[in-house]
C-alpha cells in the first residue's frame, strides 16, 4: 500500500508533463499541415533531376 502512495503522485506528475508537452506542440504550430509531409514525398525535387540530350533523346538521370 505505500507503493500506491508513491507511484500516484509521480503519475499524476508525468501525465500533467504530458498535457503540457500536448499543448506547447498544438500552440506552436506543430499540427498545422498534416496533408504537407505525406504529399510532398511523393514528388522528386527538380533540383536533383539532371536531363542529358543524346541523340534528341532526353535521359533523366
Amino acid at each position: 500500500m505505500d507503493v500506491i502512495y508513491g507511484l500516484l503522485p509521480g503519475m499524476l506528475l508525468i501525465g500533467a508533463l504530458g498535457v503540457g508537452v500536448f499543448i506547447w506542440s498544438v500552440r506552436s504550430g506543430q499540427y498545422d499541415d498534416l496533408e504537407g509531409d505525406a504529399n510532398r514525398i511523393l514528388f522528386d525535387d527538380e533540383s536533383e533531376q539532371v536531363v542529358e540530350e543524346n541523340n534528341g533523346k532526353n535521359i533523366e538521370k
